[in-house]
């Protein structure tokens, strides 16, 4: 079952360009929640999608109530800086929904008030207001991603050589508890290590 990401009026188009390819590259639903900034044909939006449009699985709403309702029995995380818990201090399943809100304003603060124990945040420096949308859209879906095993994603690639991790014998830190954390990997793959 995917993941889902939706963008609540949405207003730069090369934001949504980006999270279209994020969402072909990961198999996760895009809902977009007029109004929007742009049009669906923007050359900006197409342009930041690359060729990928054909693999991105795209729904457009007319109000946020309509994807509560088409996804009403998965459970909905609102991304904001209002947030009171790190995203990581969640157990996600497959079919969670993810919600972020326009780039100039985030969310409402209704909606965020109605579902304060689902708003999630993402640990920053006081320096910046928010991250770029694109890129908390990336860092969500992939921890996401992460605790549920990278379900029907490519988890190894090919070495410089043309070889697989598997084939060589390196450790690939997947074992019975998932991936192996940073600190049990060196950059040569040994492990047992601290070199990250």
């Amino acid at each position: 079952m995917p993941f889902h990401i939706v963008l609540v009026e949405p207003e730069i188009p090369a934001n949504t360009g980006n999270i279209s390819r994020t969402c072909a590259a990961t198999g996760a639903w895009l809902h977009l929640v007029k109004p929007l900034g742009f049009r669906i044909d923007d050359r900006e939006l197409k342009r930041a999608g690359l060729d990928y449009w054909p693999a991105v699985k795209l729904e457009v709403h007319e109000h946020f109530g309509e994807v509560r309702e088409k996804l009403s029995g998965a459970r909905f995380f609102y991304t904001s800086t209002k947030g009171l818990v790190p995203y990581t201090e969640f157990r996600y399943r497959p079919g969670d929904v993810f919600v972020f809100g326009k780039e100039t304003k985030g969310l409402p603060e209704e909606l965020l008030r109605e579902n304060m124990d689902c708003v999630i945040r993402i640990p920053m420096g006081t320096a910046v207001r928010s991250l770029n949308l694109s890129n908390a859209v990336a860092i969500v879906l992939y921890e996401a991603l992460r605790q549920t095993g990278f379900p029907g994603l490519v988890l190894r690639g090919k070495g410089v050589d043309g070889t697989d991790a598997d084939e060589d014998g390196a450790d690939t830190g997947m074992g019975d508890n998932g991936p192996a954390g940073a600190a049990g990997r060196s950059l040569s793959g040994t492990a047992g290590t601290d070199a990250f």
